[in-house]
């Protein structure tokens, strides 16, 4: 058996609206889903997170953690708050975000659905390392997800709209699910 990584250390460096997302109760927190930023660094991810998409409540997508290359680990949101970052699932998940670049620039377009970038060691150790970490403070952590096993909807593609897509795909075909899974005592859910 591989020894555990160390737990990472984590930069807390919170959104501007973090103090508006919806608090919950840690206890409620029973998945983490795993993402990939599909953009090409952390800083046009967190540019990403600080858009404002939803005007009721003056907040917009981004999850929970993220993930570097070089697998140094950001904190966006506290766990206590529930992020925007899966369909139907925001309440009982942390979302964990890997940068990758994913199908960058044309997510949606029918000829550029290849998710060709390999996860770097560093950042598949650190997500195992946070999974450990995590699972040893919140005891109600039971699941672990990928955003494409969550959000299987499709819509038409952006240069032939004939063509249906997944219109999430992360954190894709490059993710080394049966090495992670070997690690983490969690049950996939797919």
């Amino acid at each position: 058996m591989l020894p555990d990584p160390p737990a990472p250390p984590i930069a807390f460096e919170p959104l501007p609206y973090q103090g508006r997302l919806d608090p919950r109760d840690t206890g409620d927190i029973d998945m983490i889903v795993v993402h990939c930023t599909e953009l090409p660094d952390l800083p046009m991810a967190r540019r990403f997170g600080e858009e404002v998409l939803y005007e009721g409540s003056q907040t917009g997508n981004s999850g929970h953690y993220y993930v570097d290359r070089d697998g140094s680990v950001h904190q966006y949101v506290a766990i206590e708050r529930i992020a925007h970052h899966v369909r139907g699932y925001n309440a009982r998940a942390i979302g964990v975000e890997l940068v990758n670049r994913g199908r960058y620039p044309d997510w949606l377009a029918a000829s550029h659905q290849a998710m060709d970038e390999p996860y770097t060691p560093a950042q598949i150790d650190a997500l195992i390392a946070l999974v450990r970490q995590l699972q040893a403070q919140l005891p109600s952590l039971r699941f672990i997800a990928g955003h494409e096993d969550l959000d299987t909807t499709e819509v038409a593609a952006t240069d032939d709209p004939d063509v249906k897509v997944r219109r999430k795909r992360d954190p894709g075909p490059r993710f080394p699910w049966a090495h992670v899974m070997s690690r983490v005592p969690l049950q996939r859910m797919i």
